[in-house]
């Protein structure tokens, strides 16, 4: 048997935890944050409790404490997490490799308003504002006018006047209305799966926009097109990340590269392919060699 921690929310270990213990990998939870964690010898794990390590803690501090301690070789290691997690460079890297992403443009703050407003002309009204490095749709906000526009960009140079904020940048892209959402998931280069992300339609009514889960839409599994499976193995392969999630989205007459996930929650097993976890024990096994 191989010994497999797993630093992922309660939702994701309890779903993987049946179906690898049939394919020979005892699954572990390892919460890597929000609790005290000694150092010393009273310290909760040691190297040699685990094999491998399924992605690396999504807290990068807190991250590099359960590497020293463990040990261990990670599915997506402390690299691919980093490189998921900072949406501008995996959409600059996207768009050098020719693949579909939106009109994006980073801001490092601090910037002038005057450059600000140069940013808000580039786009056709509404914009998206994207704080660059957060997940789950958080501090993601849309801005009709320039005046709105600026008022979300002072409430981000707030939280970056706080000189701890390690990330003092944000995004400011296209908005890309009545779009589709889908996370497909990509697996040692080859598809094994996707669902789409719909809000349901009273939500929509009221004014929301953001298709993710934790804000209440709903995932039920898709069969996608071979184009569209092609796409998301390439942005897996030009990121080089081993288990990715790929968020795409549809609108009537474009398909574009939104996000990328190194820690991506496992949905249920009827969502992906029928061989998703031998293939993600396989790989497993394989990072743990």
């Amino acid at each position: 048997m191989i010994d497999l921690a797993v630093a992922n929310d309660q939702e994701t270990f309890g779903r993987m935890r049946e179906p690898l213990a049939e394919r020979g990998i005892r699954v572990h939870h390892v919460p890597a944050s929000e609790r005290v964690i000694p150092l010393g010898d009273d310290a909760p794990w040691a190297a040699g409790d685990y094999d491998v390590g399924f992605v690396y803690p999504g807290r990068l501090m807190e991250g590099g404490v359960a590497d020293a301690l463990l040990e261990i070789p990670w599915l997506n290691d402390h690299d691919a997490v980093l490189t998921s997690r900072n949406k501008a460079e995996v959409l600059a890297r996207l768009e050098r490799a020719d693949l579909p992403v939106p009109r994006s443009v980073y801001v490092s703050n601090d910037v002038s308003e005057d450059e600000l407003a140069a940013v808000f002309d580039r786009f056709e009204p509404p914009v998206v504002v994207k704080p660059n490095s957060t997940t789950r749709g958080v501090g993601v906000a849309k801005a009709h006018d320039l005046d709105s526009f600026l008022g979300i960009c002072d409430y981000l140079s707030l939280v970056h006047d706080y000189r701890a904020t390690g990330d003092r940048s944000f995004l400011v892209q296209e908005y890309l209305p009545n779009a589709t959402d889908y996370r497909v998931m990509v697996l040692e280069g080859e598809y094994v799966g996707a669902v789409e992300r719909r809000l349901p339609d009273d939500a929509m009514q009221e004014g929301q926009w953001k298709h993710n889960v934790h804000r209440g839409a709903e995932a039920t599994g898709v069969d996608l097109p071979a184009e569209w499976r092609t796409l998301a193995e390439s942005v897996a392969a030009e990121l080089e990340i081993s288990f990715l999630g790929v968020d795409l989205l549809e609108t009537d007459d474009r398909l574009v590269v939104n996000e990328t996930n190194a820690r991506p929650t496992i949905d249920a097993e009827t969502k992906y392919e029928p061989d998703f976890y031998d293939r993600l024990a396989t790989a497993i096994r394989t990072a743990a060699e």
